[in-house]
């Protein structure tokens, strides 16, 4: 039977809002639309939603508060749209917990493309774990990734990671040693790659080395190769 995944609208440009629904509905999602944060808020909390669209500016309640509203209570995809499109900004929405970042002004097609890459990565990891015989646990030094929980630890203690965190850990783990280009490794865990994803890229990077890194400035696991992307070092 095809699934048809929900998806949550949260923007205050009936434009936008027009524009959005019309090509989401037309590429087969259902989708619900709300023009403020407490009123997106309340639809989550009462009802199931696949993936979450916020705008950053809206009244009641902005896209960075209701991020994190969400992730309280969901790991569902977010992709956040913003007019706000500096550094900053980005990395505020992702350090939330938003998987992926557009500014606006965007092609709809592009925004199309990132909900459905962040379906297909999320729910294809969330699928019930395969009965074969690859191992259900990585460990290396004091991380430990559970693929059947979805789950890392350092040292036995739960690392609380976004969906795009644990695609990011659970592909270089599952590669130690491995050189991934930037652009390589966010594609391979998310699907597709735009011109603009490789800051975004960077600071997901950054978010898991805060994580799981006892110097994030000077990392034993994630390392850099400058002017190529980055590894996970194997530990002796």
């Amino acid at each position: 039977m095809l699934v048809r995944y929900k998806i949550l609208i949260a923007e205050d440009d009936e434009d936008i809002v027009s524009l959005l629904n019309l090509y989401l509905e037309t590429s087969g999602y259902e989708v619900i639309c709300t023009r403020n944060g407490i009123e997106a808020l309340n639809i989550l909390e009462n009802e199931p939603v696949d993936l979450a669209v916020l705008d950053i500016m809206m009244p009641q309640m902005n896209g960075y508060e209701l991020t994190k509203q969400i992730r309280a209570i969901s790991n569902i995809p977010i992709i956040i749209i913003s007019a706000k499109d500096q550094d900053n900004d980005k990395i505020i929405g992702l350090n939330l917990g938003a998987d992926d970042y557009i500014s606006k002004p965007f092609n709809p097609m592009e925004l199309v493309a990132r909900v459905s890459s962040n379906l297909r990565r999320f729910y294809k990891l969330g699928a019930h774990p395969s009965f074969n015989h690859e191992p259900q646990l990585i460990e290396e030094g004091e991380l430990c990734l559970d693929l059947k929980n979805f789950l890392l630890t350092k040292n036995k203690v739960p690392v609380v990671l976004t969906p795009m965190e644990y695609r990011l850990i659970l592909k270089m783990m599952q590669s130690p040693g491995r050189v991934f280009a930037k652009a390589q490794l966010y594609e391979s865990v998310n699907g597709e790659y735009f011109d603009n994803d490789e800051s975004t890229m960077m600071v997901h990077i950054s978010n898991l080395r805060e994580k799981i890194e006892d110097n994030p400035k000077n990392p034993k696991y994630i390392k850099t190769i400058r002017g190529i992307g980055y590894k996970f070092e194997v530990q002796k």
